[in-house]
């Protein structure tokens, strides 16, 4: 029998997990829904984030879990704002913020809007989390938007798939162009797979046949997402983000051309990616970058 889980369960249950981060129970619908349920969907999650505030302080952990609230609201800018005034008025229930129902097949376009929107007005002092943020182009965009935080599944399911991460673009190693290949994934990498000489070559051969070529790209994807964050962090404190921001753009989109949605985010917080670059080439839509077949895979 299905039962309907309660806020205060959702508390009670990462409790006993014991989350540094812990999340409201939110109504979640799909980011392409419209009309009258997303408005419902919002308005839930502003009630349930009531009661999930009361059962956190009840419980006598708020100084050792920090629960957050999920901004809600679709697409509907309208809705977003009104959701984010009722989660700034309960501020000193939550210890921060995330933004939540986005990566669920939007236009990218809409995306960044609706990220800079609720970064702008979410408090300073307080965390802001984008749900769902995996791509590294999109990590970097809501960075800059404001955006301290981001989780998903993309780099270990991305490993499953048999593809590896790289600063230079993602490496499908399915393809039989790899076959050959006895270089490492990226000779500057730390991660245990390139530390070890494992080829691509090697990674070819097993890859989504067996577990252990998984278990190879998901150490190296996971390394390759933190050095993208974590080198990120480095050139804000030293002042010199938008600099990062066009090498790493540069390198890792090269002659394929840059997203023209991640230019257009981009220069809305003053940030030129195509500064110095009078042929670059944009390309329209989400045009996130992939290792294709030149030929037919035997």
């Amino acid at each position: 029998m299905l039962t309907q889980e309660k806020p205060e369960e959702s508390i009670s249950i990462q409790h006993s997990i014991g989350a540094d981060i812990i999340m409201q129970l939110d109504d979640v619908v799909s980011s392409l829904t419209t009309g009258s349920r997303v408005e419902e969907a919002m308005e839930r999650s502003v009630r349930w984030l009531d009661r999930c505030i009361v059962q956190h302080e009840k419980s006598g952990k708020k100084d050792t879990q920090n629960l957050f609230a999920i901004v809600q609201g679709g697409l509907d800018p309208v809705l977003r704002d009104r959701c984010i005034d009722a989660m700034i008025e309960r501020r000193d229930g939550v210890a921060g913020y995330a933004i939540g129902g986005l990566s669920g097949g939007e236009e990218k376009d809409v995306f960044w809007r609706i990220i800079k929107q609720c970064a702008e007005r979410l408090p300073e002092e307080r965390p802001r989390y984008s749900m769902g943020i995996g791509f590294a182009e999109d990590l970097l965009v809501c960075v800059a938007l404001g955006v301290d935080m981001a989780d998903c599944v993309f780099p270990t399911r991305t490993a499953r798939f048999g593809v590896a991460l790289t600063h230079n673009g993602p490496l499908n190693l399915k393809l039989n162009k790899h076959a050959n290949d006895l270089r490492t994934l990226d000779e500057t990498c730390p991660c245990p797979t390139c530390t070890d000489k494992t080829s691509r070559a090697m990674l070819h051969h097993i890859v989504t046949h067996e577990t252990a070529a998984a278990h190879a790209l998901t150490l190296h994807n996971i390394v390759f997402q933190a050095q993208v964050m974590g080198r990120a962090r480095k050139a804000i404190i030293e002042d010199r983000f938008p600099d990062y921001l066009r090498a790493f753009f540069a390198s890792y989109f090269g002659d394929s051309g840059y997203p023209e949605w991640c230019v257009n985010a981009l220069r809305s917080v003053g940030v030129d990616l195509l500064e110095g670059k009078t042929n670059a080439k944009v390309n329209p839509g989400r045009s996130a970058k992939w290792e294709y077949a030149s030929t037919p895979q035997k």
